[in-house]
């Protein structure tokens, strides 16, 4: 084993075994390659440490050590705080060290804003600095991940790094917050609060900062001075929190001025006032919510703490002389972005108008005729259907580069509500004809509404129709549970029949017993057919040593042609015109009118594949299944698909959420992921 790899062995090993892509043997020439594979955890899973790593490294102006190979790992220590990245250290120039970290690493952990780019090998990046003329970051693709070659960019800003094991440890030069100033807000609690407000943050240098959007403000409740005046109910939504923290320690007299002060006394109480009941006057409006609720320093780190009304959301910036940050309150906070990120891939973001309404949509468009793309359906475990994750952890299992969140679930027990198939596999049946999405190695599409006909032939040439396939919809009838399904089956509805199938060979009836008391096994070289309700009478007919085969077909028939099928619906575009029909898809009225995130997946007159999310309107909330097929048809597509939606809305590009942040994104069951090959 080459000296490179024997420290990441292991983790390479585990690595390897999760993909069940490779052979568990390896040449010394290619596990030097495999080395270099990395993980990424997610930032909101994983353990916190805040031990302090020390930094051994030389400064910045000295030579920096030899190295003779190349290391890796999945933490960055940023000034003694661990947390989740992925980075290499390898030789460069003259045998000196350069250092990379992955790009959604070194925005979301640094700040660093990139700028747009047609040449996935260069990133144009803002940091502090000049977007006239930017500074230009190498980039390297590797194991589903773009890292960034930062090793300039560390030097000049002042920067100690060193590897140590798996953490790579930053150490940036002490900072100070010296001044906080709001420039603009609100006058009076009459003011719908959608105009910008903006906050400026003095700074005696550069200095990593992160952003984050917590929770929903608790805010309490206005009294009234009338004791017999009940208090006045907000209408509307309560204000969000949101975070802006830095690495520098704030002024003292800062951190006064924005330390929140105790509400006054409550007036005494009084007899009530009878003239008042017989001519009461309106009650007091509520005081407005001051932006800034609190300014404070923790473990060398200050935390501004915002309370940002509903329709707008902090944009921040950087400028230099004076180094400051710049917080801007926006109902239009997108920062639009056109960067090609990899060959065939495509990252964009802009607001589409539509009528006098505006959206902000992030998408990602995929060359799939680029040598070395491919798509594949992903979901949480090879082991079993049943479970759900962040999609960030499931693109970084499959080591996907890129990926969106596919079709429905069951949110309570976890069971797929749709298509899911896979290099010809059915992993999971589709449901109420609803819209899905077919595809093959070559870049071919097809859109359609989808039903799978599957028929139990019994030797008396008794058919049987089996209505669903390892499916969490449960309906009367019969249902087939392979071994995708899992090693064994829990009975969904009480008193089923479940008929054990082995080699086209009935060996066993079992009684299914009350809902979910007894785990039954699923034969590896077989499947289970369950029949629930009134097919249970079916039984009496399909006794022990019955010989049963199955047929298969899908309609709309050019299904059968795709080896790679995801179901969710409803069908929102095809042949360039809208055809939704959610009714016939048999989504609620509920559903159809709501007004909700919205993810996407389509493609245009040219070959090339879109997969979107659309987010809440400026001022309001997302779009309509009408108006997200608008949306979709105004973009250029031809053929598109409603994926599941809402707070399962995921957009995944090398180890980052590109549409909202992962503390606010749900953890859903299947996706659609984006690989690159050499």
């Amino acid at each position: 084993m080459p000296n490179c790899c024997q420290q990441q062995y292991s983790s390479v090993m585990s690595l390897i075994g999760t993909t069940r892509l490779m052979q568990a043997t390896l040449s010394p020439i290619l596990l030097a390659v495999v080395c270099l594979a990395t993980t990424y955890v997610n930032a909101q899973e994983s353990p916190k440490n805040d031990n302090q790593i020390p930094i051994t490294s030389q400064t910045p102006t000295s030579p920096l050590p030899a190295v003779r190979s190349p290391s890796l790992g999945n933490q960055i220590s940023l000034n003694g705080r661990t947390l989740s990245g992925t980075w290499l250290q390898r030789p460069g120039k003259a045998n000196q060290i350069t250092t990379h970290i992955s790009d959604g690493a070194f925005r979301q952990l640094i700040g660093v804003n990139f700028l747009n780019s047609s040449n996935w090998a260069r990133q144009p990046v803002q940091w502090f600095s000049s977007t006239s003329n930017p500074l230009v970051l190498n980039t390297t693709l590797l194991k589903g991940y773009r890292y960034l070659d930062i090793s300039n960019f560390a030097q000049a800003a002042g920067w100690q790094i060193q590897a140590n094991g798996n953490i790579l440890a930053i150490a940036t030069p002490k900072a100070q917050v010296t001044n906080i100033l709001q420039n603009q807000e609100p006058s009076q609690a009459t003011v719908t609060p959608l105009q910008p407000t903006r906050i400026l943050v003095d700074l005696d240098r550069p200095t990593p900062w992160q952003v984050a959007q917590g929770s929903t403000v608790k805010t309490i409740p206005t009294t009234s001075p009338d004791p017999d005046t009940p208090p006045p109910k907000s209408t509307t939504p309560p204000n969000r929190e949101w975070t802006v923290t830095l690495d520098a320690i704030a002024d003292p007299v800062l951190i006064q001025r924005y330390t929140p002060q105790p509400p006054p006394a409550a007036p005494p109480t009084s007899l009530p006032d009878l003239l008042k009941q017989l001519s009461p006057s309106a009650p007091p409006l509520p005081a407005p919510e001051p932006l800034i609720q609190k300014v404070e320093v923790v473990k060398n780190q200050t935390i501004i703490r915002l309370s940002v009304p509903f329709g707008l959301s902090p944009q921040v910036s950087t400028v230099a002389n004076p180094d400051r940050l710049i917080i801007d309150i926006r109902p239009d906070p997108l920062e639009e972005r056109d960067i090609t990120w990899a060959p065939g891939l495509r990252w964009r973001q802009h607001y589409i108008n539509l009528g006098a309404e505006r959206f902000p949509v992030v998408w990602l468009e995929v060359n799939p005729r680029t040598v070395g793309v491919t798509l594949k359906p992903m979901w949480v475990s090879s082991n079993t259907l049943i479970g759900t994750a962040p999609l960030i952890q499931t693109a970084q299992r499959y080591l996907a580069v890129a990926g969106i969140n596919g079709g429905y679930f069951n949110r309570n027990n976890r069971l797929p509500l749709g298509a899911i198939r896979r290099d010809g596999q059915w992993l999971s049946g589709p449901i109420l004809n609803r819209g899905a999405i077919a595809w093959n190695n070559s870049g071919q599409f097809y859109f359609g509404r989808l039903t799978l006909e599957e028929t139990a032939i019994a030797a008396n040439n008794q058919r049987l129709p089996i209505l669903f396939l390892n499916s969490g919809y449960v309906q009367s009838g019969i249902a087939r549970y392979t071994p995708a399904w899992g090693a064994t089956y829990t009975p969904l509805t009480d008193n089923e029949i479940i008929l054990v199938v082995q080699k086209d060979q009935i060996t066993n009836q079992l009684p299914g017993g009350k809902v979910g008391e007894q785990a039954i096994p699923i034969p590896q070289d077989g499947y289970l057919l369950t029949l629930r309700a009134n097919a249970a009478a079916n039984a009496s007919q399909l006794p022990v040593g019955t010989t049963v085969t199955i047929s298969s077909s899908t309609t709309g028939a050019d299904f059968d042609r795709y080896p790679h099928i995801i179901g969710a619906g409803p069908l929102l575009i095809q042949n360039g015109q809208i055809v939704l029909d959610a009714k016939a898809e048999k989504f609620s009225n509920a559903f159809i009118a709501e007004k909700a995130i919205r993810s996407g997946i389509c493609t245009t007159p040219t070959g090339t594949l879109m997969i979107t999310a659309v987010h809440n309107r400026v001022g309001g909330y997302g779009p309509t299944l009408a108006e997200h097929a608008q949306l979709l048809q105004q973009m250029g597509c031809a053929n598109a698909l409603n994926l599941d939606g809402g707070s399962s809305t995921s957009l995944y590009l090398g180890g980052q959420l590109l549409d909202r942040f992962p503390s606010t994104a749900a953890r859903v069951h299947n996706g659609i992921g984006i690989f690159l090959q050499k």
